[in-house]
Formats: C-alpha cells, sequence, structure tokens
C-alpha cells in the first residue's frame, strides 16, 4: 500500500509507523485528536477506484488526512462495491487498532451509505453498520460521514 498526504507527497514509513509517530506529535503539541477512517469509490468505465483516508481531527484546529487510492478491474453491483468500502476502512483500523489503544484515540468509520431508502447505496446500510458495530467501532453514515462522503471522495 502507497500511503500519501493531500498535498501529493509520499509517506515513506509504514502507515503503523507513520500514524503513530504523528498522533505523538499532535497529542505532544497538545491537541486532542479524533481519527476518522473512510472510502469511497467511483467507477469509471471498466475500472473501479478505491480511496481510503484516514482523517486526523484536531479538535477546534482542523485536520488533515492521510490517503490511500487504489483501482481495480473487475466488474461489482453496488452492495458488493459498499461493502469493499467498509471493508477496507475496518481492515485499516483493525490493523492500527493498538495504536488507538495505546493512545486513548476516539475512532469513526465512516460508511458513503446514504440512509434515504430511495438511494442506491441504502441496499448496503445494515450489512455495513452491523459489520462496523459487530467490530466494536463507531459508525456513521451519510450525511455524517464526511470522512468517506467528502475526503475520499474528492481523492478518489
Amino acid at each position: 500500500m502507497s500511503w500519501r498526504r493531500l498535498n501529493g507527497s509520499r509517506i515513506l514509513l509504514p502507515i503503523k509507523e507513520a500514524v503513530e509517530k504523528t498522533i505523538e506529535k499532535e497529542l505532544a503539541a497538545g491537541h486532542q485528536l479524533k481519527i476518522c477512517i473512510g472510502t469511497d469509490s467511483q467507477v469509471r468505465g471498466k475500472n473501479i477506484g478505491f480511496a481510503t483516508v484516514i482523517v486526523f481531527l484536531r479538535e477546534g484546529k482542523g485536520g488533515f488526512m492521510f490517503i490511500n487510492s487504489e483501482v481495480l478491474t473487475q466488474k461489482m453491483e453496488i452492495r458488493e462495491r459498499m461493502i469493499r468500502e467498509v471493508s477496507k476502512s475496518v481492515t485499516l483500523a483493525y490493523e492500527l487498532s493498538e495504536i488507538w489503544d495505546q493512545y486513548d484515540i476516539a475512532l469513526e468509520i465512516h460508511a458513503d451509505i446514504n440512509t434515504d431508502a430511495s438511494f442506491k447505496s441504502n441496499i448496503a446500510l445494515k450489512e455495513a453498520m452491523g459489520y462496523i458495530k459487530g467490530m466494536g467501532y463507531e459508525f456513521k453514515a451519510k450525511p455524517n460521514a464526511f470522512a468517506s462522503s467528502s475526503c475520499a471522495d474528492k481523492v478518489c
């Protein structure tokens, strides 16, 4: 996995190490942190682009994010694509779970799934919510899922 910042600069450390160093730096600077992880996808012809973000929110002082992008060449129905997005976010959160616990960091998983049943993505809402909550994470869906529906969407 290749991670970068919003300005395009590559993160050369393994993501676990980069996140831990970033948290240590932010806490040392006196910031109160909350982390939001989200993934979005977009279909472009035969390709599906996925973007996963780790959003670091400094209470009352803005935030920044780390970004990972991936392109798959395969056909997927909307439900499978939504669950794949959630799976990418949950897998990352789980890989970094020791860090959240060690530094007592609040974590939310944001799903780019609409709570309004008139939208196609809603087909995966119950499955996604069950998956995220079943793993012990706080779940956010649209319109409150800015990490996936705004941040990841802009870099996908």
